[in-house]
């Protein structure tokens, strides 16, 4: 006798099936679309610096490539955290971007003991954009004439020579740290209230040395102001030759700079990711992008947001690892 066996399928599984093909289909047809409406570009700094004008030349390019507009939205404060916070609270659909750096997702996450978001677990990385290697820059008449001298006399007067800054935890800050722990000598902090401040003093001879990006650097040099005694870079700028990189200057363990990349919220549907980043990475090719880049002190990125977030843990861990042990005061 032949039994035949028949499965009965309820009418509403199938209909849950059909509902999740469908659900499907409309994420992969949103991000072939994507984006139909304004773009919010999240920067956790005020107007005018070197960060937003970085975010309104990729908002500018992202807008004239998909034909809609990237508002660029300025949120600064405690370290960029209220600006960074907000990203990780906004809805994850590819609308909030956020303008993700060096403090955002390497500094302050360590500095402060709750800075509101956690930096790999609530966004989703896109791509790095530019890379702003640190130089050394002593006053002009200073008796400072290389890296070396500078050891020398630091070594000589532990805890006298000055180095001044944008303020605790900021990258000018974090750039002397580090300075001192693979240079091993002691340094005199001394705080100011934004890099404007910070490099006056410098001009003024009030402080000693100062560790800060190209773009703010050069132009004191090529005012006759100030002098780089090396940049922290892996060769030197085609447009200033005679400044060392650090390897040369015989220190070729100090690794500082400031970065800036992009990120979106956690959740963020991954083909909106590889969307946004392939636009980016594309922009970043471009021979005026480029120029631009290099007019701001900065190398170009470009990588992967896998590869985005390897480097951001990396940072993480660099800078979380130097916070105590220089003993840096958290907010």
């Amino acid at each position: 006798m032949n039994v035949r066996f028949t499965l009965a399928i309820p009418a509403y599984a199938g209909a849950t099936l059909a509902l999740i093909v469908l659900i499907a289909a409309c994420g992969g047809a949103s991000a072939q679309s994507y984006p139909v409406k304004t773009v919010r570009l999240i920067v956790p700094y005020p107007p005018g610096g070197g960060n937003d004008a970085l975010a309104r030349l990729f908002g500018q390019k992202l807008s004239a490539a998909w034909g809609q507009q990237v508002i660029v939205d300025n949120r600064p404060g405690a370290g960029t955290t209220i600006g960074t916070t907000l990203a990780a609270r906004a809805p994850a659909d590819g609308y909030t971007l956020l303008l993700s750096s060096i403090a955002s997702h390497g500094v302050s996450p360590s500095r402060y003991r709750n800075p509101g978001y956690d930096p790999i677990k609530d966004f989703a990385p896109i791509t790095l954009l530019a890379v702003a290697p640190m130089i050394l820059g002593v006053n002009q008449a200073a008796p400072i004439t290389s890296v070396q001298d500078l050891i020398k006399q630091a070594k000589a007067r532990p805890g006298t020579l000055k180095y001044a800054t944008a303020g605790s935890g900021s990258p000018m800050h974090m750039g002397g740290e580090i300075f001192k722990d693979v240079a091993g000598v002691d340094l005199l902090h001394v705080p100011y209230s934004g890099g404007g401040p910070a490099l006056i003093s410098l001009i003024a001879g009030e402080t000693d040395i100062a560790f800060d990006t190209a773009a703010s650097i050069l132009p004191q040099v090529r005012a006759g102001r100030l002098r780089a005694l090396a940049i922290a870079r892996a060769s030197r700028l085609a447009e200033y030759p005679n400044i060392q990189t650090f390897a040369e200057a015989g220190l070729p363990a100090y690794e500082a700079n400031a970065w800036y990349s992009m990120h979106a919220p956690a959740g963020t549907p991954p083909a909106i990711i590889r969307r946004i980043n392939a636009e980016l990475v594309k922009t970043m090719a471009a021979p005026d992008v480029i120029e631009k880049l290099r007019q701001l002190g900065s190398d170009p990125g470009g990588d992967t947001p896998e590869a985005l977030g390897k480097y951001v843990r990396a940072e993480l861990d660099k800078y979380s690892r130097l916070i105590k042990k220089s003993g840096i005061k958290v907010e």
